[in-house]
């Protein structure tokens, strides 16, 4: 069986006219028989796509033709199986939503720090590292050393940097997320507010996981990913999380040893809500997708 290849891409660029793209590229996506999730605003474009390696590198090539899109950073992985189940394009106002005007990456962001100088951070004491990713990703796993703003989503990031970075603008400062997009933002932010040093991973974890041998490796854990995988081990392979249906919380494996976890129905962040209507409709949906399974 051939490897799906799952491309991660993002890239900051001034498309003014960026509803017009949506339809081409939609096209040049189904006729390469790719899936997945790509989001264009008026800053540029983000998200991830499956597929067969033709086929991915049939959309990139397409894409790159745009020169505004030459410099697209681009992160691979494989998976046995297609990771999406359709295709989705979506116009948006960010591609990354931190919801504060202004902040423009184009513009100016931190310092980038190459996979295999970042360990070198982690391990200064005079360095704050900051893993810019929400809680329910950051709990499956995190680099040794790094400080979760303990966020639900990205645009809460900016309340956190108000109340708990204040008066450290001298600090060194360094800040990974998966593929890199939001730390493009959060290091562009951090510097409108007047933080000098600031660092961010290059590639961003996946980058890391892709480049740093696991035996000189400081990441702990798995890495979340946005996708029917749920998350992926240092060899980048699929890894042992897994999605509760009821309530889209990813689950550790200790979470899934919990009484309270029943695939398709419960988990322990949904279980006391969980009413008999709810439980009936989970059911009846694990049942038909069973049945479609064969």
């Amino acid at each position: 069986m051939s490897q799906v290849v799952i491309a991660a891409l993002y890239h900051f660029a001034p498309l003014p006219e960026f509803e017009s793209l949506q339809v081409p590229l939609r096209e040049v996506c189904q006729q390469a028989g790719v899936l997945g999730t790509l989001l264009l605003a008026g800053e540029g474009i983000n998200g991830t796509l499956a597929g067969t390696r033709s086929g991915i590198d049939t959309v990139l090539t397409h894409l790159r033709t745009d020169p505004r899109f030459r410099e697209l950073d681009e992160k691979r992985s494989y998976a046995e199986r297609n990771p999406f189940s359709r295709l989705r394009i979506k116009l948006k106002r960010e591609i990354v939503t931190l919801g504060v005007p202004g902040v423009n990456p184009r513009e100016h962001v931190g310092t980038y720090v190459d996979p295999n100088q970042w360990n070198a951070l982690l391990e200064d004491p005079d360095v704050l590292v900051i893993d810019t990713r929400n809680d329910y990703e950051v709990k499956l796993g995190s680099f040794e050393h790094a400080q979760s703003p303990g966020t639900e989503n990205f645009r809460e990031f900016p309340d956190y940097v108000a109340r708990e970075l204040k008066g450290q603008e001298q600090r060194p400062i360094a800040m990974f997320c998966t593929g890199g997009i939001r730390c493009e933002k959060a290091t562009s932010y951090l510097q409108d507010q007047g933080f000098e040093q600031v660092y961010h991973l290059r590639g961003g974890i996946l980058k890391y996981l892709e480049t740093v041998p696991e035996q000189e490796s400081l990441w702990r854990g798995e890495c979340y990913v946005f996708d029917e995988r749920v998350s992926v081990d240092h060899q980048l392979r699929p890894g042992h999380a897994v999605q509760c249906e009821a309530c889209g919380e990813p689950l550790t494996r200790e979470e899934q040893a919990s009484e309270a976890f029943e695939a398709d129905i419960s988990c322990p962040h949904c279980i006391d809500s969980l009413t008999p209507q709810r439980r009936a409709a989970l059911e009846m949906r694990r049942d038909q997708r069973r049945a479609a399974r064969g």
